[in-house]
């Protein structure tokens, strides 16, 4: 028997046909191509379009002077106006620092939600407790309010959040205190 499957499987490997096999696969076989078309269509688009969201994204997150330690980095992912709340927009960024990594005391124009994806992250609103956040928890931040800390709590490990800022359409999104 183990003859048998090695000379079958020899000679069905031996020729190699371009028809297809079934009457369904050259539909099968067309999605593919499409899909991988679709594919290649976007991949070579995408860099152009998140360079356009940044260059729209950027200026709401910048300010005069220096932000934070050289440890940290903002990164624009998105930003949308809410159709159902006309005049607001929410932006998404990607706040890394590296170890030892902050940014010093700020103010944000509208409601900050942050959700912490790497390390531990060490943050105090003004008033409230010093805390310290870890991977999969979230912190909120009212309109306004002085988020006087914001820091890595490792001096040996990157840390990482997402915050997911509801402002005015057009606002700077944080301002920093002199």
């Amino acid at each position: 028997m183990t003859r048998q499957i090695a000379s079958n499987w020899s000679s069905r490997n031996r020729r190699v046909s371009l028809a297809p096999a079934q009457p369904g696969t050259r539909s099968v076989s067309l999605a593919v191509v499409a899909g991988l078309a679709c594919a290649l269509a976007i991949g070579k688009t995408l860099p152009v379009t998140m360079d356009a969201i940044s260059g729209v994204v950027a200026p709401l997150c910048m300010t005069s002077g220096a932000a934070a330690s050289p440890l940290e980095k903002v990164e624009p992912i998105d930003s949308y106006a809410l159709p159902n709340v006309p005049g607001k927009r929410v932006t998404i960024v990607r706040v890394s620092y590296g170890p030892g990594g902050f940014t010093r005391a700020h103010r944000h124009s509208g409601s900050v939600t942050a959700y912490v994806t790497k390390g531990e992250i060490r943050s105090q609103l003004g008033g409230g407790p010093l805390e310290t956040f870890k991977v999969g928890q979230s912190f909120f931040e009212p309109p306004g309010s002085t988020h006087l800390v914001s820091a890595n709590a490792s001096n040996t490990e990157p840390a990482e959040l997402i915050a997911v800022f509801v402002a005015d359409d057009g606002a700077q999104l944080t301002t920093f205190i002199e």
